[in-house]
């Protein structure tokens, strides 16, 4: 089927034509001749990158009366970015259609202005929430006349908070106007939005239900907790021509993973809710250019980004809500193109990966993390496959060429090859010749590390008394001290949460960390006897871990708690209960 045959008008077609547009695309096929036949109401279930804009942007542009000044169609969105984009895209289709006005409102923009156009009259307007609401709060957005209302990525909206913020909205539209609703997801809450301002709306569908894209293939890493970084370094040089996304869950671990790989010489930035708004436009400006490769990002800060051609996304934590995960992986692999959605993790987190194939039946491929040799190989290839590929500016070179000649005349062709690829390609090499290779960490059945894997501690067993207490001071490991903490297997306390909170308090320094000994109520951990003091008092400066007071010392024997006449608490064998008091009690989390 053609774009004329669903009714795409002259004028119109002329615009998409030029903007590559050949045959509709299914969402496209499907929605575009309801909206040309009839006020319809209509849910779609649709990924980012399925071409849906253009399913209900296209009859927009056809459709609304451009001779009237009025208000006829609102669409709203999650993000600025968003917003930006559709308005973008709807101005390229009404290219042909003189008089279509259409306004991009949103919050960081200059309300004078938007004020101004709106009272010169618009047609369209393409909100996100907020800034909507103020405008008609000042009486300045007028939506009396409006016949047709779009809500573009509902599920997001809903999961930053614009339930009632929409609500609010589509109480000032006409009760008649026509009603659209795109999400990738369809949660419960989208659809008690669905039976109170739709009609008997018809469903359209794209894939299956809540399912990822089905050109992006799945990969897993599993590797210990302390070496994810290094992990996300050899993915990023295994891809040579990467161009994508890295999803962490908190603004201050985006912002450390960005700083670590701009510091390693990779082509990043990060983007997360701590960043002005010119300072976001800034860093998507460079990463649509694509000066930069690897964007680090909270799942917040990239609702709503519309960037085309990434190759991957890397999920350096896992979301907690599997729909999170569809709308990640959902930013590869569109518009056809394959894509490549990688997770990165440790032991803890295996249940995750298993919850999300279950849920959005696909299936990740578990893969090893790439060798030093792999790595290399790649990188070489990808090297000489450039040079084999530049094109030569003969008027540029050729007269240098003789001077050049003469200069390495006295090495061999051989020489000449292995020189110039060594000056390009010894940055990998110095790195790689001297890193250890990442073991994938062994399930013991227990949900954690393997025993046998955690090579720098001493077997569990040892230090155990004969009535199966462990001493305080245990069998230390030479060159290590052991620690004790206030916290254990009541407080949720598990070795890579308590390894990353090491790390954490360590300058950005990685702390070699020897055997780990969980309690109930209480543990001991061995780090590099140089590290323990700093870290000791880091961790004392007023930490919180869930909701409780981090205390930390370096753990002593048995026979000196006692000469010290330490409190009977097993919660605190280090303090007295008056040293403690309501200790635990704290509101910061760590």
């Amino acid at each position: 089927m053609t774009f004329e045959e669903i009714g795409v008008a002259p004028e119109v077609l002329k615009a998409i034509r030029e903007l590559g547009f050949e045959n509709p695309m299914p969402i496209q096929e499907k929605i575009i001749p309801i909206l040309l036949d009839r006020n319809a109401d209509i849910t779609g279930l649709a990924q980012t990158g399925t071409g849906k804009t253009a399913a209900f942007g296209i009859p927009i542009v056809q459709q609304t009366d451009a001779r009237s000044s009025k208000t006829q169609v609102l669409i709203l969105s999650p993000t600025r970015e968003l917003c930006v984009q559709i308005t973008k895209d709807l101005n390229n289709y009404a290219k042909y259609t003189e008089g279509l006005k259409i306004l991009a409102v949103y919050g960081g923009a200059s309300i004078e202005t938007q004020l101004r156009a709106l009272k010169a009259g618009v047609q369209v307007i393409v909100a996100t929430p907020g800034r909507l609401i103020d405008l008609i709060e000042r009486k300045a957005a007028k939506l009396s006349s409006v016949y047709r209302v779009v809500l573009d990525e509902a599920d997001e909206m809903l999961n930053m908070g614009f339930l009632d913020d929409i609500k609010k909205i589509l109480a000032q539209v006409p009760d008649d106007r026509n009603t659209l609703l795109f999400s990738a997801t369809m949660p419960k809450e989208i659809r008690a939005i669905a039976n109170k301002f739709m009609t008997n709306p018809e469903e359209v569908v794209i894939g299956e239900r809540n399912a990822t894209a089905e050109n992006v293939k799945h990969f897993s890493f599993t590797v210990h907790a302390r070496d994810k970084y290094l992990a996300l370094k050899r993915v990023a040089d295994y891809y040579p021509n990467i161009y994508g996304i890295i999803f962490c869950r908190t603004r201050k671990e985006t912002q450390e993973i960005a700083d670590k790989l701009i510091k390693d010489g990779y082509s990043a930035d990060s983007l997360h809710g701590d960043l002005s708004q010119a300072m976001r436009d800034s860093v998507m400006q460079k990463f649509r250019l694509r000066n930069v490769q690897l964007l680090v990002a909270t799942d917040v800060a990239a609702r709503g980004l519309d960037v085309n051609d990434l190759t991957h996304v890397i999920h350096y934590s896992l979301p907690d809500d599997y729909e999170i995960y569809t709308h990640r992986s959902g930013r590869t692999g569109r518009v056809g193109k394959d894509g490549i959605s990688i997770a990165i993790t440790h032991l803890r987190e295996t249940h995750v990966i298993r919850k999300i194939e279950k849920l959005l039946h696909i299936s990740f491929e578990k893969t090893k993390i790439p060798s030093s040799r792999e790595i290399c190989e790649k990188q070489l290839f990808h090297f000489i496959d450039k040079m084999e590929r530049v094109e030569i500016d003969h008027t540029l070179i050729d007269t240098f060429l003789p001077v050049i000649y003469k200069k390495l005349d006295w090495l061999s062709k051989e020489e000449v090859i292995k020189r110039f690829v060594s000056l390009e390609f010894n940055r990998f090499l110095d790195y790689y010749r001297d890193a250890a290779e990442l073991s994938e960490p062994r399930d013991d059945g227990s949900g954690g590390e393997g025993r046998r894997d955690r090579k720098s501690r001493r077997d569990r067993d040892q230090g155990e008394r004969s009535d199966g207490r462990r001493n305080f001071s245990g069998q230390t490991e030479e060159g290590f001290t052991r620690v004790f903490i206030n916290l254990g297997k009541l407080d949720d306390l598990h070795p890579s949460a308590l390894i990353e909170m090491i790390n954490e308090h360590t300058d950005g320094r990685k702390v070699p960390v020897g055997r780990i000994d969980l309690m109930k109520s209480f543990s001991f951990f061995e780090v590099k006897s140089q590290a323990a003091g700093p870290l000791i008092k880091a961790l004392n400066n007023d930490v919180w871990y869930r909701g409780n007071k981090v205390s930390t010392e370096i753990a002593q024997s048995k026979d000196a708690m006692e000469k010290k006449k330490w409190g009977k608490d097993e919660r605190h064998p280090g303090k007295t209960e008056r040293q403690f008091g309501n200790g635990r009690k704290g509101k910061k989390k760590w």
